[in-house]
């Protein structure tokens, strides 16, 4: 079932009486000759390093602090709770304004905020109000971050290339994840996660300078409205690709579902079961070599119908929690891990060039911007969820809930006639 969804070309692709090339990896690679893409390319690679740092450490430095599993949720989830108050405003900024400057001034609040969490840890000041107060500010930062990056790639690229471009920024993305989610593990093991999150402050200031030198290309823009003419316009263009509402519905379940699993209850097992943060870190490294490697592939990637083969990707997102839950040796959820993370890379290439295909310029980083919502709408319920549930009814009940919450939505949306038939820009 799996292969016959997965209809993969290496050469050219019919479609009626038009040919369409497929990707090339020496395509993809003439893209890092661009002075703006190969600088875009390495903001991505400092960037999500420290991102990837900052969940492992940002875990540990409140189990740390209070032991507590339900208190490093709230913690955790505060970023995204941010994100669901101001994500649709950042999207509105982002097309009506520049989407660079979005972009240099939602880095450089968050290179502020995560300095300052790392001071408070390193000082032994730190309190759960001030690092949740702190992370609902670098989520706010993320909300005006996430929409405009969208509709920048566009602005970077030719929309030829644009499936080839979200490839290896995916690559670029993952790679960083790798090295970022090792570093993690060592570096809280042997140092604290105060100087870990410090180096993701550092991540997003060096971030800000580089998208600061970009030179895009004119930024299309209807005429602007009032703020919720905006709104309203973005949410018409949402709604009118159903394909895209039943995703995004699916989403805003299975990312609560993995959100408490990657954040909290993974860190939380790695603690009790698996020795610490180092195993932790090596497990992530491994997602993030798989993600690697599905960029790889994505640059060859060629399929009739992207969306089906998409949700078909989201099925390898219960392999980690399933390793968890068999208690597998760490290595063979290494193993589990790095398949997950092919699905993972697959599916977010997919999503992202369907998405900047079928979607006009103009309402692009609105339309991201209700993407973004709701798939992260239920995101900070899962993760208290996860830690309620971690604590009262123990790690087995609530790996399998995870896993229940991440398959019966994405069979659902295997019903979706748009979801199924969508057929490659």
């Amino acid at each position: 079932m799996l292969r016959s969804a997965l209809p993969f070309r290496t050469s050219v692709k019919a479609t009626g009486t038009r040919l369409l090339a497929t990707p090339t990896l020496s395509d993809g690679l003439k893209l890092l000759r661009s002075r703006d893409f190969s600088r875009l390319f390495i903001s991505y690679l400092i960037t999500f390093t420290g991102n990837a740092m900052a969940p492992i450490a940002i875990a540990f430095g409140v189990l740390e602090l209070t032991g507590s599993a339900k208190d490093a949720a709230m913690v955790i989830a505060a970023p995204t709770a941010a994100q669901i108050l101001v994500l649709l405003f950042g999207g509105v900024i982002a097309d009506r304004t520049s989407r660079q400057s979005v972009i240099v001034i939602s880095d450089t609040v968050a290179a502020c905020s995560q300095l300052l969490i790392a001071a408070l840890l390193i000082s032994g000041n730190a309190t759960l109000m001030w690092l949740t107060s702190l992370m609902l500010i670098n989520g706010i930062a993320m909300a005006l971050h996430s929409p405009a990056v969208t509709g920048l790639i566009t602005q970077v690229v030719d929309r030829n290339d644009l499936q080839s471009a979200n490839a290896l920024l995916g690559t670029a993305r993952n790679g960083a994840m790798i090295l970022g989610a090792a570093l993690a593990g060592a570096l809280v093991a042997f140092t604290s996660p105060g100087i870990t999150i410090a180096l993701d402050g550092m991540s997003f200031a060096a971030s800000a300078l580089m998208i600061a030198s970009l030179k895009p290309a004119a930024q299309s823009r209807l005429q602007a409205a009032s703020l919720i003419a905006d709104l309203l316009a973005g949410w018409q263009e949402f709604v009118r690709h159903r394909w895209l509402c039943a995703i995004v519905m699916q989403f805003s379940l299975v990312v609560a579902s993995v959100e408490a699993v990657f954040a909290l209850i993974g860190p939380a097992i790695a603690r009790d079961q698996l020795g610490g943060p180092v195993a932790w870190g090596l497990i992530t490294s491994a997602l993030g070599i798989g993600t690697l490697a599905g960029g790889l592939a994505s640059l060859r990637l060629q399929t009739t119908r992207p969306m089906l083969t998409a949700t078909m990707m989201v099925f390898t997102f219960v392999l980690l929690p399933l390793a968890l839950l068999l208690s597998l040796p760490v290595p063979v959820m290494m193993a589990f891990a790095l398949v997950q993370g092919l699905g993972v890379q697959i599916f977010s290439v997919l999503w992202y060039t369907t998405l900047q295909n079928r979607v006009p310029g103009e309402m692009l980083s609105r339309v991201s911007a209700y993407d973004h919502l709701g798939s992260i709408a239920l995101a900070p319920l899962g993760i208290i969820a996860g830690g309620y549930l971690y604590e009262t009814v123990g790690a087995e009940a609530t790996l399998i809930t995870a896993m229940v919450i991440i398959i019966m939505p994405t069979i659902a949306v295997l019903f979706v006639p748009e979801v199924r038939n969508l057929r490659s820009a």
